[in-house]
Formats: structure tokens, C-alpha cells, sequence
């Protein structure tokens, strides 16, 4: 048994943890995986100090790789957890290594691309350098390294019958497989964007959690996965291809190369902070009505909005309403209104007339009157645009829509909403057919 100490900034000077490994479970070019024995189920994933290329025809040496490729591993894992998209990661434990979930691997790396550039133009003669996939281009490549990993197709891999930590792959888990791939590229295509920056390509892998059983974000996401270009330009790309372009590989070009993986990792640190911060404001006609408001300020919460809740009445106190309505303005936060009202609601149109700010109309509809109530959210003065919404869930999703035009860390969570959908109905799909057979 191994015992791996660790006395990092990770923790306070004083603090030595001592991780005890078990047998490693595997060893890459670029990293080692060990068995944790005080965490079943876990693993340590050590990153080495190696660079490699062409399936390590080229390798080299580059002190301080591990602990670059280690924390924008953990950065890229952070970002897409906290927007929901699942994954192995657990947590970072120092410099050079970080803890995740136990996974069997699919041996598949998931390639999608944005630009076309590299290996696609060699493969697909005639497309330019810099032509546009939209939609993205999506590909599959089987991990061999003895035959260069060959370039798969879904036939190809559903014919394989993979069978790993007791899952068996088929159309249902390469269909999840798929659409979490271009969700992932999305979510940082949209962060490196704020840093003006584009996200070229992309390679990832998924595995299947041994505990679980779902097929998860695995392996790293790191410089060696990308094609990152600043501005859009390629001559100042910064990722694992300046070091591939090399004709000769010296201690200035490996300077250099080692400054390009030092930038990214400083970068990717900043994709955790939001751009913008917004607000919702609900407005409700009385106390009675706080419960329905409730529910949108506990939605709110999901996307990582502030949300404030006010009592105020447009019919009986038009005028403390606006003044409630100048107070949000006032102070420059980017704010979306949501008039929650019964009967007859005054709040929606007086709040649409005399802001430029969104409004959202949220009525609380009653079993008795609610079908002719809701006529007054519904019909509007020419002149106001405010918008009616009957779910809170769904006017706080709305609002978060709003502030995701600007702010990718909420649209990154609406992102992956998407996706935990689509992938929950293919699973409850599954599952009948399974049950009817």
C-alpha cells in the first residue's frame, strides 16, 4: 500500500492529509490512476509531467505540466458541475492530482468541432481551414493507440456491445453519449467566449460509475483536449498544437509552449465568475399571494439569480408601486419584474408602461374565477410587452433566459437543464421498453 501526503495550498501549512492508495488502476501518457482505499469507490488521478504527441511519437519533459494541467482540469470539472452536467470529478486535492468517482472507461473519445481545422481537412479534402459547423460537427474515435486511433462510426460502436461496470452500451447510452458531448462543447464554447476566445475542437470521454452506474464525464478536460484560438485568430492559438507544430523542439520553443499552458490555466479560473450580475424582483398584490411567490424565488435560486419579493398593490397605491419600481432602476442591476397578481391584475401593465425593464406576468390562478382572471395578464394595452407565464418555475425560467444572453454561467445551467431532460425521457423510454418486452 502507497500512502500519497499532501502538504499544498490546497490547506492550511500545518494541515498534512495523507491519502492511502491502493493498486494503480492505470497509467497514460500524460497521467496515473490509483484505488483510494479510504474512499471506496473513488479514485486519485496524478498528472504527470509529460507532453506528449502523435500518440507520444513526440514526448518531452515540461516541469511544472502536472500542476497547469491539474488546475484547469479541476476549473473546467467545477464549471460544468455547478452547471449540472455530471461528471466523475470530486474535488481537487493538491497541485498535481485530484479525486473522482471510480469509473470503467468507454474506450471512445468524443470529438466535436466548431471550426474545421487539423485532422478533419486531412480526412475530409476540398473543406477549407476555418469553415463553420453549425450545427456542430460531431465524431468518434476508438482509443488504440498500435492503429492510430481509427475514426468510428455509431454502427461501429453499437455492434462492439460494450459492456462496462455492468451497463451495456447501446443506442440508448451513445444517443446520451452524443447530446452531452455538443451540451458540454456548448457550456465552454459560451465561458471561453467571455474571455474572447474560441473554442475550436474539443475531445472528451465518458465512463461509467461503478457505484452507480451512469455514464458520466470522465478522464480530464485539460490543454491537451482543445483547440483554444484568442480572438479567433490561429496564429495566436494557445493550446497542445503550438507544441505538435514544433520543428524543433528547444528549451525557448518548450518556454514558450509552457507559457501558452500557463495562460489558459490562468484563463480558465475566470470562467468561474459570472459577467453580469442580475436580479429578479417579484412583485406581489398581498401577502396572501406569498406562497406562489415563493416557489419563483426558490426557482430563481437554481439558476444562481438574487431574487427580492415586495408587497405592493397598483391599484390601491399606484404610487408607492412606481416609487418601488424607481428604486430597482436606480441602481443600475440589470432587474427582471414579475407582477404576481389575482382578480384583476393591475401590476403587469402598470409595471410594463413605465419601465423598459422586463416584466413577467405570474397570475396565481384560482379554480374559481381564475379563467376569466386571467384575461387581465393576457389582454394589454398597445404600447406595454409584458409577458404572461402561469407556472413560477417556468416565469423564473424565463427570467434566467433574460440574464443568459449575458451572463454564460446562467445559460449554462439552462444548458444543461436541457440536457437532464432529454436524457431523463430517453432513460424513462428505455426503461418501459425494457418492462414490456
Amino acid at each position: 500500500m502507497k500512502v500519497f501526503r499532501l502538504s499544498t495550498n490546497m490547506a492550511p501549512a500545518s494541515v498534512v492529509k495523507v491519502l492511502k492508495l491502493g493498486q494503480k488502476l492505470n497509467e497514460g501518457k500524460t497521467k496515473q490512476i490509483f484505488e483510494l482505499v479510504d474512499e471506496p469507490g473513488h479514485v486519485l488521478v496524478q498528472s504527470k509531467d509529460q507532453i506528449t504527441a502523435g500518440n507520444a511519437v513526440r514526448k518531452d519533459q515540461m516541469e511544472g505540466k502536472a500542476a497547469i494541467a491539474n488546475r484547469t482540469t479541476s476549473c473546467v470539472f467545477k464549471l460544468l458541475q455547478e452547471a449540472g452536467i455530471k461528471t466523475a470529478f470530486v474535488r481537487q486535492q493538491s497541485e498535481t492530482a485530484f479525486v473522482a468517482a471510480h469509473c470503467e472507461m468507454i474506450p471512445i473519445e468524443w470529438v466535436c468541432r466548431r471550426v474545421a481545422t487539423g485532422s478533419f481537412l486531412k480526412r475530409n479534402p476540398g473543406v477549407k481551414e476555418g469553415y463553420r459547423f453549425s450545427p456542430l460537427k460531431l465524431e468518434m474515435f476508438f482509443k488504440d493507440d498500435a492503429n492510430n486511433d481509427p475514426q468510428w462510426s455509431e454502427e461501429q460502436l453499437l455492434e462492439t456491445k460494450f459492456s462496462l461496470a455492468g451497463l451495456n452500451v447501446g443506442r440508448c447510452e451513445v444517443d446520451i453519449m452524443n447530446r452531452s458531448t455538443v451540451a458540454i462543447f456548448e457550456v465552454l464554447e459560451r465561458a471561453w467566449a467571455t474571455q474572447n476566445c474560441t473554442l475550436v475542437d474539443m475531445k472528451i470521454e465518458f465512463g461509467v460509475n461503478v457505484r452507480t452506474k451512469e455514464i458520466v464525464l470522465a478522464d480530464v478536460i485539460d490543454n491537451d483536449s482543445w483547440r483554444l484560438w484568442p480572438a479567433g485568430d490561429r496564429s495566436q492559438q494557445k493550446d497542445k498544437q503550438v507544441y505538435r507544430d514544433l520543428k524543433e523542439v528547444t528549451p525557448e520553443a518548450m518556454q514558450m509552449v509552457k507559457k501558452n499552458f500557463e495562460w489558459v490555466s490562468e484563463r480558465v479560473k475566470l470562467l468561474l465568475e459570472p459577467k453580469a450580475c442580475g436580479r429578479v424582483v417579484v412583485l406581489m398584490g398581498s401577502t396572501s399571494d406569498l406562497a406562489h411567490c415563493e416557489k419563483i424565488r426558490k426557482a430563481c435560486g437554481s439558476y444562481g439569480i438574487h431574487c427580492v419579493l415586495r408587497v405592493t398593490s397598483a391599484h390601491k397605491g399606484p404610487d408607492e408601486t412606481l416609487h418601488i419600481k424607481a428604486e430597482y432602476e436606480g441602481d443600475g442591476v440589470p432587474t427582471v419584474f414579475v407582477a404576481v397578481a389575482g382578480r384583476s391584475n393591475g401590476l403587469g401593465p402598470v409595471m410594463s408602461g413605465n419601465t423598459a425593464y422586463p416584466v413577467i406576468n405570474c397570475p396565481p390562478i384560482t379554480p374559481d374565477w381564475g379563467a376569466q382572471d386571467i384575461w387581465s395578464s393576457l389582454r394589454m394595452p398597445s404600447g406595454l410587452g409584458c409577458s404572461t407565464v402561469l407556472s413560477p418555475d417556468a416565469a423564473a425560467q424565463f427570467a434566467a433566459q433574460i440574464f443568459g444572453l449575458s451572463d454564460h454561467l446562467v445559460w449554462s445551467k439552462l444548458r444543461a437543464s436541457m440536457l437532464n431532460t432529454w436524457v431523463s425521457l430517453k432513460q424513462a423510454d428505455k426503461k418501459l421498453q425494457a418492462c414490456s418486452l
